[in-house]
């Protein structure tokens, strides 16, 4: 799990930067060169965000990549379904940390099986953007 915690200087360019709540703006650099899994760490922590590559996040939204063995699509549907709210641990402004999104258990097929699955829900979703 990352967050966009590097505060080097940034100019206007056509790399998206996104937050908690969604896209915010373009800059010249990109943080990462992998698609990734966003995650609010303040406020909407119950919308995970598919981030493709190259993009660049705030210190408001994690992102995740995945591993050997994963699929980065599968990932991102599996974090939907996860309850988040149910993680908060604040008493104001809803928060995660990374320790209590690392330490969510799940169970996670094969990665043949991640493909097949990611790929059928992304193909219902096209189609149903398209009626």
């Amino acid at each position: 799990m990352n967050s966009g915690r590097d505060y080097k200087q940034l100019n206007s360019g056509n790399i998206p930067v996104y937050g908690t709540g969604g896209y915010m703006l373009s800059v010249n650099d990109k943080l990462s060169d992998t698609d990734a899994v966003g995650i609010g760490r303040k406020g909407t922590i119950d919308k995970p965000l598919y981030l493709k590559a190259p993009f660049w996040t705030v210190d408001t939204l994690f992102y995740c990549t995945s591993k050997e063995n994963s699929d980065v699509k599968f990932i991102y549907l599996l974090f939907q379904i996860i309850n988040w709210k149910r993680y908060d641990e604040s008493t104001g402004v809803p928060s995660l940390s990374k320790n209590t999104i690392s330490s969510i258990k799940t169970y996670v097929p094969k990665v043949k099986e991640q493909d097949h699955i990611s790929k059928l829900f992304f193909s219902l979703d096209n189609t149903l953007q398209l009626h």
